[in-house]
């Protein structure tokens, strides 16, 4: 029985990295060398085995033209290992100038044999190489043609274009053109190519070693290399490909580190470190902050996962521990706002940046942002008629108190002056309370009925403001709902089936990742549960509904486990949310619809600016657990 592979999220992972010390928690370890295998280092040029092949024909296009000669060079190292010529019967006649031009006439080809009976062989040659063809596009279109004509499956060999990367390394003050025969002329090829097969093949294989040879000090070194050889890429961002030759093969972050041993930047790859991390030398990265960041790094650190969801939170864990000047997201966790309704006689709505143990006080959120936070304190004061004021009011009003405006204008009660009682205003706190953390109907209405109004006046800028309010309002009930039975669960364990038929387990302790492991599907998930139960870290109780983790990881986990196919293994507390909650409604779009239902009455334009254009969908069933 294969054994499980366990990893608690407060252990230290050993660096799978050849010849990197671990610093990722800022512990310097002594490098343990380890020999590479080819897979990770990849293939160096002079160990593959390239097929340079050459074709004449009796036309331009293979779906009207036939094959009339194969010329194929077998080389490695430098090395001819062997050689394939063969002439091929075309089934019918060859133009008179293509005829002049390659000298092979029709009755040359009497008698040679077709190109059925000649492509097995050549394939068979050409096992396991790499094709390498001038302008390979026409000489490999025409061998596909004809294989799929005579029923040949297509082998699918890797190729290399000369003329592509000749454009790389051959300027115009050298060659006038990259035709072959110039280029062979150039590198003082010892044949010179005259159209017929062998013979071009032979030339090609000179203009090959000497266009390597050229690219070598570009950082093209290995197979794996000549993939994206022809990219425009700056060469000293090319030669630092290097950097990701012994990172991991498998899910896990990256850390990319600048001269003085800082981290630029942090990156992760739920399926292949090393391939992610290479891609940041070729012209698939396009970002210019990227490729100033590859500049100035110096090494690649990786801490493989066991999980794509370990190495998604390990991501943000690393990014809010370094701040790294090339992140632009998740870098300052601790300035994601709440909105809180204070514990006090007259209770009033600020924005705070954290969470405090305070009975009676409730919360929405976390925001991304101070300016989203207030967009939902206003959606509050909008529909429920809270105090706005932000002194701290006595039980018994002062003497020589006096209202506010909006006192006035009857929006607010007036406590500070006694017009409105502390039952009274309990009752309007208690409904407050309510729309942040249980339904958000009354919400809805109250911006639908300012929506239409102002739709209807042709103030669809200040119909956008009050659909953004909503959004935020409802974006943060949302969040505390999920988060405030996350928070005060202890424990949770959850698995989801791989795509091998493989269980992926992950513990949850009050809404952080404490462990994750993965058995394959002959192995019995329950002793490997135990173990994460065991040796997972653990979480100090936070503040609900404030989470023990950065709320980005908690967002991804409750993700994760909102995916098809999870099951619950265990959980601690009462994991429940509330039936009419905010969920259900999401976003803008969805209140839209809740609302239709709510108040069927006459529909303006309301729904548009609800939804940012778009038609309302209908709400969702509220979700439970």
């Amino acid at each position: 029985m294969a054994a499980a592979s366990v990893r608690g999220m407060s252990s230290v992972h050993r660096l799978r990295p050849v010849w990197v010390e671990e610093r990722s928690t800022g512990a310097d370890l002594a490098a343990r060398p380890v020999q590479p295998t080819l897979d990770e280092v990849g293939t160096p040029l002079h160990e593959v085995t390239f097929v340079v092949v050459d074709l004449e024909t009796t036309g331009g296009t293979p779906a009207d033209c036939e094959i009339t000669e194969i010329g194929a060079v077998k080389v490695r190292g430098g090395q001819v290992l062997g050689e394939f010529q063969t002439l091929v019967d075309p089934g019918g006649p060859v133009p008179p100038y293509i005829q002049v031009l390659t000298g092979i006439t029709t009755s040359m080809l009497v008698g040679a044999p077709r190109i059925e009976q000649v492509l097995p062989s050549f394939l068979e040659f050409a096992h396991d190489a790499v094709l390498v063809a001038h302008n390979a596009s026409f000489d490999i279109g025409f061998l596909k043609a004809a294989a799929a004509r005579t029923g040949h499956p297509w082998p699918g060999n890797r190729v290399v274009d000369t003329v592509r990367l000749a454009r790389r390394v051959v300027l115009r003050d050298e060659a006038p053109n990259h035709k072959l025969s110039t280029l062979a002329g150039l590198f003082r090829a010892s044949v010179t190519p005259d159209h017929r097969a062998l013979s071009d093949a032979r030339a090609t294989v000179d203009v090959l070693h000497a266009l390597l040879g050229r690219l070598a000090p570009l950082g093209v070194t290995h197979l794996e290399d000549l993939a994206t050889a022809t990219d425009p890429v700056p060469s000293d961002v090319r030669r630092k490909r290097g950097l990701a030759d012994h990172l991991p093969d498998g899910p896990g972050v990256y850390l990319f580190r600048g001269p003085r041993e800082e981290v630029l930047y942090v990156g992760t790859s739920t399926t292949s470190v090393r391939t992610r991390v290479r891609s940041y030398f070729t012209s698939a990265e396009k970002r210019r902050r990227m490729t100033e960041m590859v500049r100035v790094a110096t090494r690649v650190d990786a801490v493989a996962c066991a999980t794509p969801l370990e190495a998604r939170v390990r991501e943000l864990r690393l990014i809010a521990e370094h701040a790294p000047r090339y992140n632009r997201r998740s870098r300052h966790p601790e300035r994601m706002p709440w909105v809180r309704l204070t514990s006090e006689p007259y209770p009033r709505l600020s924005v705070v940046r954290d969470v405090r143990d305070e009975p009676g006080a409730a919360y929405l959120g976390p925001f991304g942002s101070v300016q989203a936070a207030r967009l939902a304190v206003e959606a509050l004061h909008e529909s429920y008629p809270v105090r706005q004021c932000t002194r701290r009011l006595p039980l018994v009003p002062a003497a020589d108190a006096s209202a506010c405006a909006l006192a006035e204008m009857g929006r607010c009660g007036a406590p500070c002056t006694g017009g409105q009682g502390a039952a009274a205003y309990a009752e309007v706190v208690a409904d407050v309370r309510a729309g942040m953390l249980g339904d958000p109907a009354p919400v809805a209405r109250a911006h639908a009925r300012r929506i239409r109004e102002l739709s209807a006046q042709e103030r669809y800028e200040e119909a956008v403001t009050v659909r953004e309010r909503l959004t935020a309002y409802l974006r943060g009930a949302a969040r505390v709902q999920r988060f405030d039975p996350v928070a005060r669960t202890a424990e949770l364990v959850a698995a989801r089936r791989d795509e091998e038929g493989g269980w992926e387990i992950v513990l949850v302790r009050h809404g952080r990742l404490a462990g994750t492991a993965r058995v394959d599907r002959r192995t019995d998930p329950v002793p490997t549960i135990e173990t994460l139960r065991a040796t997972g870290e653990h979480v100090e109780a936070p503040v609900a509904p404030a989470t023990a983790a950065h709320p980005e990881e908690t967002d991804l986990l409750l993700a994760w486990l909102d995916q098809p196919g999870v099951r619950l293994v265990a959980v601690s507390d009462a994991w429940t949310c509330p039936v009419r909650g905010a969920q259900g409604v999401g976003d803008a779009a969805t209140a839209v619809a809740a609302v239709q239902l709510l108040a069927p009455d006459r529909w303006s334009g309301a729904d548009a600016l609800l939804t940012g254009g778009a038609a309302p969908v209908v709400a969702p069933a509220p979700r439970t657990a």
